[in-house]
C-alpha cells in the first residue's frame, strides 16, 4: 500500500512537471474542494422552498426564509439561486386576452371604485373579471381539437383573496350567477355596504345580475370602456396565474385543466405569500388581522 502510494505521487509529480502546473496551487486547490461548503444548509432550505413553491423567485424564497426563522440578507439568497441555477423562466402571452365586453346590452354603473383598490375591511370590495384558458383534445379522427375553458373569480380586495369562482365550458350568465351568489354568501358577514367592481361585460349588465346585487343592498360598480388599469388587482392575478400554471404548459383534456385551475386556486390563497401582504398568503394576512 505505501509503494502504491508513493508511486501515486510520483505519477502526480511527473503530469503537474509536464503541464507546468504549480504542485503547491494543485494542493490548495485540493484542499479547497475538500471543504465542507458553510452554504450547504442554507442551499438546502433554498432547495427546498423552490421544491414547494416551483415559481418562487429569490425575492419570495428569501421572505419564507426568514419566516421560518432564518437571518440571512437579500443579496446572499439572489447570489445562492444564481449559483444553484434555480431562476424563475419566464414565458410571454401566447394568446389575446378574452374580451366580453358586447356593447350597452343593460345597465352601466358608474366606477365607483375608480380605482382606489386599498380596502381596509374584509369582504367590502370585491371584483371580478372572465378569462380564458385553452386546451387540446384529440378527437375519434385523432386531430387535435382547441377547446377552451373560462374562469369567473371574485376577489376580496382586502387581501387580494379569491372568494368564490366557476369554471364553464363557453361564457354563460349561469355560471356566472352561481359564482356571484358564492361571493356574496362569503361576504355577508362585512358589516359595511359592499361593493362589487367589474369591467362592463354583457354579464355583469344582465337584470340577473343586477337583480341579485340590488337584493342584497351591495354597490355595483363597473370600470370604464376598455380599461383594463380600472380592474388592475383582478387582471394581475390573472396574469400571475398564467405565468406559473399555464403558460408553457400543454393541457390535453377539460379534467386536465379544470383540476389545475382549481389546485392553483386553492394554492394562491392558502399558501403563495406577496410582499403587500407583509409575506403573507391572502388567508394568512385576513387571520393575522383578524385575530
Amino acid at each position: 500500500m505505501h509503494k502504491l502510494r508513493q508511486q501515486e505521487r510520483f505519477i502526480l509529480t511527473e503530469i503537474l512537471a509536464a503541464i507546468d502546473f504549480p504542485k503547491s496551487t494543485y494542493m490548495y486547490w485540493q484542499a479547497q474542494w475538500k471543504k465542507q461548503d458553510p452554504d450547504q444548509e442554507v442551499k438546502d432550505a433554498i432547495l427546498s422552498t423552490r421544491k414547494k413553491h416551483p415559481n418562487y423567485g429569490y425575492r419570495r424564497i428569501h421572505a419564507t426564509l426568514v419566516n421560518e426563522g432564518w437571518k440571512i440578507n437579500k443579496k446572499k439568497v439572489q447570489r445562492l439561486c444564481q449559483e444553484l441555477k434555480i431562476q424563475v423562466k419566464n414565458f410571454g402571452r401566447k394568446y389575446r386576452k378574452y374580451n366580453s365586453y358586447k356593447g350597452v346590452v343593460g345597465r352601466i354603473a358608474p366606477n365607483r371604485i375608480n380605482r382606489r383598490f386599498e380596502a381596509s375591511i374584509p369582504r367590502q370590495k370585491i371584483t371580478t373579471d372572465t378569462t380564458e384558458f385553452k386546451y387540446y383534445e384529440e378527437d375519434v379522427s385523432g386531430k387535435l381539437q382547441v377547446k377552451k375553458l373560462y374562469l369567473d373569480p371574485f376577489m376580496d380586495l382586502y387581501n387580494l383573496e379569491i372568494i368564490s369562482f366557476k369554471l364553464s365550458s363557453q361564457p354563460n350568465g349561469l355560471t356566472m350567477i352561481d359564482a356571484l351568489k358564492e361571493a356574496l354568501e362569503a361576504s355577508q358577514s362585512c358589516a359595511y355596504r359592499r361593493t362589487f367592481h367589474s369591467d362592463r361585460g354583457w354579464a355583469y349588465q344582465m337584470k340577473e345580475y343586477r337583480a341579485l346585487l340590488e337584493e342584497h343592498h351591495v354597490f355595483q360598480g363597473m370600470s370604464r370602456k376598455e380599461n383594463c388599469y380600472d380592474n388592475a388587482p383582478i387582471e394581475n392575478f390573472f396574469s400571475v396565474m398564467k405565468q406559473e400554471m399555464y403558460y408553457g404548459k400543454v393541457y390535453r383534456n377539460d379534467k386536465e385543466l379544470r383540476t389545475a385551475i382549481i389546485d392553483y386556486i386553492d394554492y394562491y390563497n392558502e399558501e403563495r405569500i406577496k410582499e403587500k401582504l407583509n409575506w403573507l398568503s391572502p388567508v394568512a394576512y385576513r387571520k393575522a388581522r383578524i385575530a
